[in-house]
């Protein structure tokens, strides 16, 4: 599971490291304590280019009836999306990037009831992406909003004592690959939801105070 990230890069630095156009309107702070229900940056191929979106972050289906499924469906497991019918016609033709810097999970203190909060980067704290998917679902009164959700895989040697899954963290080939709307092939997709090579990330603990989706500041991973 991914339930809660970072993103503390400008925007200007996100555009660069992802080559894509930064709106004027998408000026955002810092996020330390990315949490679901909220809006984040995402990217989504429009027009055969990569464009820079805001969605919210938990998955309502266009079939949902009503809104609050989003907050179930904030991941989605790499190894049954092609046999569920609702994510099959996503992994088909609505796919996305999701922009951070970090996640946290939370490891089991031994022989306690205590979690202790670990946050997960690639070395040097650089921009990545993780895969997702979007959805559009129109509200009772007429709104149009659209959501998104995490894939997970199976973790890396990093991650693996800490938690029994990971986000699916795309290589910048496979960032090409997953936004390319002409790819349609189950396992040429699937292969790109892979664990994210260990020896290019890190995790220490941090803060407890992650915990309160409140908290939002740069102590958190001080």
């Amino acid at each position: 599971m991914c339930g809660r990230f970072t993103l503390f890069h400008n925007m200007q630095d996100i555009g660069r490291a992802f080559r894509v156009e930064v709106p004027a309107s998408m000026q955002l702070k810092p996020h330390y304590n990315v949490a679901p229900t909220q809006d984040i940056v995402t990217i989504l191929n429009k027009d055969a280019s990569p464009q820079l979106e805001l969605l919210r972050w938990g998955l309502i289906p266009s079939w949902a009836k009503e809104e609050s499924i989003g907050s179930r469906m904030i991941n989605a497991r790499a190894e049954t999306l092609a046999e569920k019918p609702s994510f099959k016609r996503l992994l088909h033709n609505r796919r996305c990037l999701i922009v951070a810097d970090g996640f946290y999970e939370w490891m089991q203190e031994p022989g306690s009831k205590l979690k202790t909060p670990m946050f997960i980067t690639l070395k040097g704290q650089q921009l990545f992406a993780f895969a997702g998917l979007w959805d559009s679902w129109k509200n009772p009164d007429g709104e149009q909003i659209r959501t998104c959700t995490i894939i997970t895989t199976t973790p890396n040697e990093v991650v693996a004592p800490i938690h029994n899954r990971m986000p699916a963290i795309l290589t910048e080939e496979g960032r090409e690959l997953w936004l390319d709307e002409s790819l349609k092939d189950d396992q040429a997709l699937l292969q790109q939801l892979k664990a994210y090579p260990a020896q290019d990330m890190e995790a220490r603990p941090v803060s407890r105070r992650v915990n309160d989706t409140r908290y939002d500041s740069a102590d958190l991973i001080a």
